[in-house]
């Protein structure tokens, strides 16, 4: 078991010694330290300790926006901790996920997430309406083959299983589905038996 803390700041000029300050009480172990924003999980350190971390390590964070800016990759990210068994506190906002309390606020923080997304599909939705009533809306391009000219050396690598379906639509910055579906025409397109 280790104390791990997970510190960023958004951009160079900043200072993490508030963060770090904070931590000291907790007899942390190993300190990923970062400065760059928040807008996704593609960071170097966070990747870095996602990758470090072990089953009963509790992670520190000085508050939820220092590991996530959207509620959708905190809720991600601590999914994937209570899967691997380690523990994340912020401190800010007096969250143990150890605990009863803490689990009961990842849960209301995931339900409003939730409402939140249900929200916006359902304005998404009146307004694709309006814009076919105008004539205004074509619909989104249905990606193919000939559009992803590196799918063919993709789709080896995913039948030597040396890459996932989500790791090619990652790099390929596309769904699971469509990568699916791209993965059923290359079959068709090339005959072969599997």
């Amino acid at each position: 078991m280790a104390n791990i803390a997970y510190i960023r700041v958004s951009s160079e000029d900043q200072s993490e010694a508030r963060q770090i300050e904070t931590m000291k009480q907790y007899n942390i172990d190993r300190y990923f330290t970062e400065k760059k924003s928040g807008k996704n999980t593609d960071r170097p350190q966070l990747q870095e300790m996602l990758r470090y971390i072990r089953e009963g390590d509790v992670v520190y964070i000085a508050d939820f926006s220092r590991l996530a800016r959207s509620t959708l990759d905190l809720l991600t990210l601590v999914n994937d901790f209570k899967d691997r068994n380690i523990t994340l506190v912020s401190i800010k906002e007096c969250v143990d996920t150890s605990t009863a309390t803490g689990r009961l606020m990842l849960q209301m923080i995931g339900a409003i997430n939730e409402f939140e997304r249900a929200n916006l599909l359902e304005r998404q939705a009146e307004g694709i309406a309006l814009a076919k009533k105008r004539g205004a809306y074509k619909g989104r391009k249905k990606i193919t083959l000939k559009d992803v000219p590196e799918f063919p050396r993709l789709y080896d690598k995913w039948n030597e299983h040396s890459i996932s379906k989500s790791a090619i639509a990652k790099e390929l910055r596309i769904s699971r589905p469509t990568v699916d579906r791209l993965i059923a025409e290359y079959r068709d397109k090339n005959k072969k038996a599997y």
